[in-house]
């Protein structure tokens, strides 16, 4: 997930990064890896449904004819389907420069990437930092939305919540994309030998 993701990755800043590998090497990680991408694949086929029930029910791809204040026409919800792609084209992209590298190569018994060899690789051009920060924007966009969202969908959202869900959604997504952003330009500067 996100969050697991975030705080194994975190670490790097305190030369604990080392850590966060091992720990990503743990049989468990080892077992969760296609849960997890059972669950990547089921959320994406839902949005697809979604997006699709959302289009049907306006009567084909139209954009709104009058503009509306309510939460469900913000930005982020009329562009899910877009950053949803955005952001699957990039984890397509970092799961092949990390994951298939190392935890892929060690599942298979192939020989497996140095995790430092792979950040500077990956990190060591400034274009490939600007597409991580903009990738975290997406995500960022994503769980702003997805967060409240979520809970209005399985029926958990009143007057009383709906606002404290947005505001706690907006916190989380922030706390999570400022976290990856950090790790992003940490693993460059460090790259680049900046510190």
């Amino acid at each position: 997930s996100v969050i697991d993701s975030f705080t194994g990755n975190y670490n790097g800043l305190d030369g604990l990064f080392e850590k966060g590998c091992e720990f990503m090497a743990l049989p468990i990680v080892t077992i969760m890896v296609p849960v997890l991408a059972l669950g990547f694949i089921i959320h994406i086929f839902y949005g697809c449904w979604l997006t699709w029930q959302n289009i049907k029910a306006r009567g084909g791809y139209k954009r709104y004819e009058a503009a509306s204040v309510a939460a469900a026409d913000s930005w982020s919800a009329k562009n899910m389907a877009v950053l949803g792609v955005v952001i699957l084209g990039f984890l397509a992209f970092h799961l092949t420069h990390f994951w298939a590298k190392m935890q892929l190569a060690m599942f298979i018994g192939a020989e497996e990437g140095n995790p430092y060899d792979l950040l500077d690789a990956t990190f060591g051009r400034w274009w490939v930092l600007v597409l991580y920060l903009a990738w975290f924007v997406a995500i960022w966009f994503h769980l702003c939305h997805g967060f409240w969202s979520m809970f209005q969908t399985v029926g958990w959202n009143n007057q009383v919540w709906f606002k404290r869900l947005k505001v706690i959604g907006i916190v989380v997504a922030t706390l999570i994309c400022l976290g990856f952003a950090a790790v992003g330009i940490n693993a460059f500067l460090q790259a680049n030998a900046l510190i």
